[in-house]
């Protein structure tokens, strides 16, 4: 049985449409594919960037707090000090 020249070009043409097919919908997975890595990729910088903050805000921290231990026990040195701070002794006064 031989097919016909017609019959052919039809199968020949469903097939390069079934192709086509393939191939768009491989493209669209790939471009898909692709937006995702760039997403995840953007999203990985963007936690370096707020781990590298987190961090130098933490340094500033414990910068600060020794800063502020540093200038309490001034501030306590200078009132024991000073009389105007002394605690007063009443039973003193009265003899």
């Amino acid at each position: 049985r031989t097919v016909s020249p017609t019959a052919q070009r039809a199968c020949s043409t469903m097939m390069n449409a079934d192709m086509d097919a393939v191939e768009a919908e491989n493209q669209v997975e790939l471009e898909e594919k692709t937006r995702l890595i760039n997403q995840v990729l953007e999203l990985q910088h963007t936690l370096e960037d707020l781990s590298a903050r987190v961090d130098a805000v933490k340094e500033e921290n414990l910068k600060l707090k020794s800063e502020n231990q540093v200038l309490g026990q001034y501030i306590e040195n200078l009132m024991s000090a000073s009389s105007v701070f002394q605690t007063t002794d009443t039973k003193s006064k009265r003899k």
